[in-house]
């Protein structure tokens, strides 16, 4: 399918007439693209009710049934974003799960989550969002027991390896990747401290417990920054 696109018009020099309004097409693709960036940013701006179809199409300089064709409506292109945006984090958080050191699995582990609130902040600003559709494609709470699930068999091989019982892993995972989330949302307006700073005390706590805790934590990965 094809999509045109009126852009501005303009008159050639010595000549009172306008020329024609040239149109760019668009495919298909790069129309659905568009609108899933363009609902992307109103749905992390305003939030599900606060976001129209009507806006959404303005946005995208079409008409609303342009929108209804990609996604039937504005339920179907929140479920799409949201699938988008947790498939991209669980694939970042699983992907940098390489080292064999467990406490530099739990900095990899922080990392990744503060790196796609670093770059995808839009996207993690959806959701963290209570979804509104009780048919979307998931949540929040749900994204966080799939990190979890792939946390608990490392775990899970820690602690039998140490002689503790492996079927605690899962509850250790949860707790883990919960922690990390959690001051993730925090993290997701202050900023501060650096990412770095963050991910080193997030370990710190993980790794010491309270009852050993640094007083200046450090990481001992390759990664510093």
């Amino acid at each position: 399918m094809m999509v045109a696109v009126a852009t501005d018009s303009s008159s050639t020099p010595g000549n009172d007439k306008p020329r024609r309004a040239r149109r760019t097409r668009m495919t298909g693709a790069e129309r659905r693209q568009q609108l899933l960036e363009i609902g992307r940013t109103l749905f992390a701006a305003k939030g599900f009710e606060g976001t129209s179809v009507e806006e959404i199409a303005a946005k995208a300089g079409v008409s609303k049934p342009v929108v209804y064709e990609h996604f039937g409506g504005k339920e179907g292109l929140y479920a799409v974003v949201v699938d988008r945006e947790m498939r991209r984090l669980l694939d970042m958080v699983t992907s940098s799960l390489t080292a064999g050191h467990p406490r530099e699995l739990c900095e990899q582990a922080a990392f990744a989550l503060l790196d796609y609130i670093e770059e995808y902040t839009d996207g993690f600003r959806i959701l963290v969002r209570d979804s509104p559709i009780p048919q979307s494609t998931g949540s929040f709470a749900s994204l966080i027991s799939d990190i979890a699930t792939q946390v608990e068999d490392i775990l899970g091989r820690e602690f039998k390896s140490r002689g503790f019982d492996p079927k605690l892993a899962p509850l250790y995972a949860q707790a883990l990747v919960g922690m990390v989330a959690l001051t993730g949302q925090w993290w997701l307006d202050v900023r501060r401290p650096k990412k770095a700073e963050v991910a080193a005390h997030l370990v710190n706590l993980a790794w010491h417990g309270l009852d050993g805790i640094e007083a200046k934590p450090h990481l001992i990965g390759r990664r510093k920054a």
